[in-house]
This record gives structure tokens, sequence and C-alpha cells, in this order.
């Protein structure tokens, strides 16, 4: 059934159930393939019930992207502030954004698929986001390197687009119907991260 409005429900309902929908859609056909009407008749809602939320598909696309690194950022700073050791620290950040990508695979297909297709400035504002979230990992990766817990003798910025480059392509190859969770994955991920962090004398725990 389709609603007529969107007066009788939660706003987070309605608002959630576009992006989500959305998101799929756009990884699915590709954001320019995908009309509006597609993603109204899928969510079951009117046409003014997606413009009361969001002025475009632009801005449905824009809101993939902010809700993500949002996310992402607010769960990566959790744990940075943690007490926890610094290579559990940096492993629990890998293992997180790994495995959150996967429980979220198509707002990641689609971020690193369509992301030029969003105007100049929310593209700037979308680079800056991610460029915070890049440069406190880096943070402590410098960090590391220079209280001698990790090597030195490779820069941390190659370390950190080593790390992003491979999640970047996490929805590639990535299938939920596969031999591994998000969780394993990102397990994976993080003990072959942190192995290669650590001196060679040391062993990860």
């Amino acid at each position: 059934m389709v609603v007529t409005g969107v007066a009788d429900q939660p706003v987070a309902s309605v608002r959630d159930r576009l992006v989500q929908v959305a998101a799929r859609l756009f990884a699915e056909k590709g954001f320019e393939a995908t009309t509006v009407r597609q993603i109204v008749e899928t969510a079951g809602v009117t046409k003014g019930g997606l413009y009361h939320y969001f002025d475009s598909k632009d801005a449905l696309l824009y809101e993939i992207y902010s809700r993500m690194l949002r996310m992402q950022a607010s769960r990566m700073e959790t744990i940075a502030d943690s007490g926890l050791a610094l290579p559990q620290r940096i492993h629990a950040i890998i293992a997180d954004v790994v495995a959150t990508s996967i429980a979220n695979l198509d707002d990641a297909v689609v971020f690193f698929q369509s992301m030029h297709l969003l105007e100049a400035e929310k593209q700037a504002d979308v680079r800056a986001e991610r460029r915070r979230y890049h440069e406190r990992f880096r943070s402590l990766v410098e960090e590391g390197q220079r209280d001698g817990v990790f090597r030195a003798d490779v820069p941390a910025d190659i370390v950190v687009n080593y790390h992003f480059g491979a999640i970047h392509r996490l929805g590639m190859w990535y299938h939920p119907d596969g031999a591994f969770s998000g969780e394993q994955v990102g397990l994976y991920f993080a003990n072959l991260m942190l192995g290669s962090l650590l001196p060679p004398t040391t062993s990860a725990a």
C-alpha cells in the first residue's frame, strides 16, 4: 500500500527508509539510472513524502555519504579516546570500519562509485569529513611510531592510503552469502594491518 502522507508516521522511519531504499537502488542500478519514481514506489511513499525530507535526488545521495561518515567517525573517536593500549585501538578501529562498511555495503558501494556526481560544494564537504577521519587515524599511527610501538620505516600516509584503499574495494568482491561475515573480514584486515605495523620482534596479542 502506498501511503498518502507522512504526518502519521515517525519521522525517522520514513526518512531512514527513503535513504535505505535509495542506497540499494543506487548501488544496483547506478545513481543516474535510478528515478525518483522508483525510489518512492519502492519505499512506499509519495513524491511529496520524499520532498518533505529531501529537496532532490542529489540530497539523498549526499545523505548516504554523510550518514556513513558520521557513524564511522563517531565509532572511531570512541575507540581512539578509550583506555585501550594503542595497538588494541588501531586493531579495533580497523575491524570496526571494515565490519560497518560491510554491514552497510550498499552505502559503501554508492559512496565510492558516485561521489563524483555530487555538486562541487557537497563533494568538498564529504572530502573534508573523510579527510578528518583519515587524519585522526594517521595521528594514532604516528603516535605509535614516535613511541616505538610501531615500525617507523613506512610513512604514516602510506599506511593510511594502503588501509583505506583496501576498504574502498570491499564492494567489488565481498558477498553477504560468502564464506566470511563482515566481522570476520574485519578481524582479518585488522590482524594483517597490525601485524605489518608492529616491529618484527613484536607479536600481536
